[in-house]
This record gives C-alpha cells, structure tokens and sequence, in this order.
C-alpha cells in the first residue's frame, strides 16, 4: 500500500512538472542567432522553460510567423529594421530589449587595401534600408565618402555628397553579399552573414568602431508582439539571453564577430 502511495505521489510529481513547463518557439537565422538560442535553452530549462527554435534564412518570413501567431518570439533583427518593418506592414511587434552587436565589416574582395581602392571600384552594400544607410556610414567614416549631414541612419546613395573615386555602389541582398566578393572590390557585409560565409572579422578592412552610434543602434533584440511583452516566459528567454553566461559565450565562439549589448 505504501508503495502505491508513493508511486501515485511520483506520479503526481511528473505531471506537474509536465504541467509546469512552458514551450516557447523563438524563429532565429541560423547564425549566430540559433546557435546563441541553444546555449540560452541550457540555461531556462531548469526554470521550466523550453526552447523550440526555427531557422529561417531571410528577413522577412520571422516577423511575418511572429505576427500570424506561428512564433512566440524571434531573434534575428535589431530594432531599426523591426522598426521599418512594422511601419511598412503595419505589424505591431515589439523590442524585448538588446542582445547582442555584430560590427559591420568591409571585406575585401578585389582589392585587398582600401588605400589601394581605384577609381569607378565596385562596393557592395546591403539592399534594405537600414543596412544600407549604416554601410555607408561605415565607408564615410572611412573617407570613402561624405553623406548630406542630414541624412543619418536612413542614408541612401542619393544623399552621398561627395565620391571622390566614383565608387560604383552596387545594392545587393544582404545574404548574397559574400557570394558577391570575387565580383566586387569591396563589401560592406553584415555581422551574421560574414560569419556565415566564413568571414572573419579580424581580416576585415575596416569595422565599426565600440562606441559609433552604429553600435548602439544596431544591437540585436528579441522580438515578440507587443501584447507579450509580460509574458513570464518570454522574460526567462531574454534574462537568459543578456546573462553573463551567454556574454562570454558569444566572446569566446565568434572572436569579437558578435559582441554583448548588455553586461550585467
């Protein structure tokens, strides 16, 4: 008899446990975002928390499965982008916070030192507004060339002012971007796509500086729909994420690629 008190209490035990915990399924690219997901998974699992991460390799299919209800989250953008893409599909997704920072990087391609850039040189940059706009601030800050004082993180080819080599800039989509390297002169590549064409960033030609405004504005966030913001479960997902353990991960795995936005 006491046996079978004691096995129904075990039992009782497990599906409570069962009850207890919570899947939340976070859409991510492949990498660095995934790859961070799974570390933070180690870390929520023991509060009841499981991760179910879907890879996606575009920009756009994660917002659209986070606002039809298929995501509970997503891991892919920073906020300028969300940003835009709730402006233009009139979504209304949300900042959980800052993750991480990945430096825009100029590549080499053709031409192995920016010194040795020629006249009418191709540069490849990013075609969706708000990489493109911090490409080219990277390459003004580089005395590539000088944008309308005005223009800001929104910058586009119209608002260069000065091109003293006539740069033929080419806009390319953002994962094409490596594959384009034999093609060009330079390119200007996002952090995650470099790392995913087996670029390092220690090779680059030039980065974006620690402290540029890119660097605070460009840091990528967990989204979620605005009505979620609360969620218990969401806000184990992001504390996990902004947590020492996975700061010095990131430090460690990608050798100053992906960098920490938030220190505790």
């Amino acid at each position: 008899m006491k046996k079978l008190f004691l096995t129904m209490l075990a039992f009782i035990g497990m599906a409570g446990y069962a009850q207890a915990a919570t899947t939340v399924t976070v859409g991510a690219s492949p990498t660095p975002h995934a790859e961070i997901l799974e570390e933070a998974a180690r870390l929520v699992k023991p509060k009841g928390v499981e991760l179910k991460i879907i890879e996606y390799s575009d920009y756009v299919q994660p917002n659209v499965a986070l606002d039809s209800k298929d995501l509970d989250a997503n891991y892919f953008q920073h906020k300028p982008y969300l940003d835009d893409f709730n402006t233009q599909k009139g979504t209304k997704l949300a900042s959980m916070g800052p993750v991480h920072y990945e430096p825009f990087g100029i590549y080499a391609g053709r031409t192995k030192d920016l010194k040795q850039l020629k006249k009418g040189a191709i540069v490849a940059v990013p075609n969706d507004a708000t990489n493109e706009g911090r490409a080219l601030l990277l390459m003004q800050d580089k005395g590539l060339i000088k944008l309308d004082k005005n223009a800001g993180l929104t910058a586009t080819t119209r608002d260069i002012t000065e091109n003293p080599l006539n740069l033929k800039i080419e806009e390319i989509e953002a994962p094409q971007l490596v594959r384009s390297l034999p093609d060009v002169d330079i390119a200007v590549i996002n952090g995650n796509y470099a790392i995913l064409g087996g670029l390092k960033v220690a090779e680059a030609l030039a980065v974006e500086a620690a402290d540029s405004m890119a660097a605070a504005t460009y840091a990528n966030v967990l989204a979620v729909r605005e009505s979620d913001k609360k969620r218990p479960e969401l806000i184990t997902v992001y504390e996990a994420l902004i947590s020492p353990e996975l700061a010095d991960f990131m430090k460690k795995k990608y050798a100053g690629a992906v960098l920490p936005s938030v220190a505790k």
